[in-house]
């Protein structure tokens, strides 16, 4: 049987790291416990599981304390867990068979996340698929018979697991004053983390937050080199803030280079429901989130396909 270290990064977390500690604790062969800041009795929850707690000084950077959390593991594998996920008990259960059955060249374990859908999380999925258990070091091994060469990409075992995630409140706005700070000292965001400030801006943003990423979303639809994807994100994300800031020049400039490039979204065909609903023309407005429905695809946000045209198209057929 694999052991597992549970490691996890804790910041003012007493209103729900008890429930996630109690589920982990039949799976756990130790408990890593890194602790970033907090001011109230979080420190004092986790010992009653664990006495491996240590104070980490925060820098800014989830990777930096997760990387420290990791290295303070000792088992075979390390499961990262958030203290707002609890297991029930049938996947304790099913985490218990996973334990006593797996192969150990497996590097990866993934499971899946439920609950995605509250509290305007970015995920497009109710249900999906995450990594979660690592195997703490890992192994080369050669492969084929001729041309022979190391194996480099992890083997990776999608399980059965569900994990349950009780968000109490959306991480947006802390999420948002970051992605923000990283812009203003002129760092660079990867692909990876400019989709997904692009869509926590289109489910969460607010005005300031528009009038902040504004220059960043110009600067970016100018850019050369950019996929489809990418531009089509961009333009939807260009459209709303500007429409929300009140500038009609700049939203129709995103609206019409989507539209003569192929590049409509339901993201986009959204904004121009609310903006001709705005304008007093249900029937325009009508037509185009009838287009968001029915006609494109969401790149950003998955309540634009059915869930916001939906509710227009309802009331206005009522």
């Amino acid at each position: 049987m694999i052991s597992i270290s549970v490691c996890m990064i804790v910041k003012n977390e007493e209103d729900r790291l008890d429930t996630c500690l109690k589920s982990l604790k039949p799976i756990a062969d130790e408990i890593i416990v890194v602790d970033t800041g907090s001011e109230d009795s979080t420190k004092e929850i986790a010992a009653r599981y664990t006495d491996k707690i240590y104070d980490y000084e925060w820098t800014g950077s989830f990777s930096d304390a997760r990387n420290y959390a990791f290295s303070l593991a000792s088992c075979d594998y390390i499961y990262s867990a958030d203290a707002d996920e609890e297991l029930d008990s049938e996947n304790i259960e099913k985490f218990i068979r996973l334990k006593e059955n797996l192969d150990t060249d497996i590097d990866i374990v993934q499971m899946y996340y439920c609950n995605q859908l509250q509290n305007n999380t970015i995920y497009s999925f109710d249900r999906e698929l995450r990594p979660k258990l690592y195997k703490r070091l890992r192994t080369f091994t050669w492969e084929e018979t001729i041309h022979e060469a190391v194996r480099l990409n992890p083997i990776v075992y999608d399980s059965d697991i569900d994990i349950i995630h009780r968000p109490g409140e959306g991480h947006a706005a802390r999420d948002l004053k970051a992605f923000e700070r990283l812009i203003s000292s002129g760092q660079a965001l990867s692909e990876r983390l400019t989709e997904i400030y692009c869509k926590e801006l289109y489910i969460a943003g607010n005005k300031e937050n528009y009038l902040n990423a504004k220059a960043f979303v110009a600067g970016l639809a100018d850019s050369e080199g950019l996929s489809k994807d990418q531009i089509v994100r961009v333009f939807a994300i260009g459209s709303r803030i500007c429409r929300l800031t009140g500038d009609i020049q700049g939203f129709i400039k995103y609206v019409t280079r989507a539209a003569a490039g192929e590049m409509m979204s339901s993201e986009i065909c959204c904004e121009l429901g609310a903006y001709f609903d705005e304008c007093g023309d249900k029937n325009e407005a009508a037509l185009w989130y009838y287009n968001a429905m029915h006609e494109t695809e969401a790149y950003l946000d998955i309540r634009s396909k059915e869930e916001i045209p939906g509710k227009f198209l309802g009331k206005s057929q009522s």
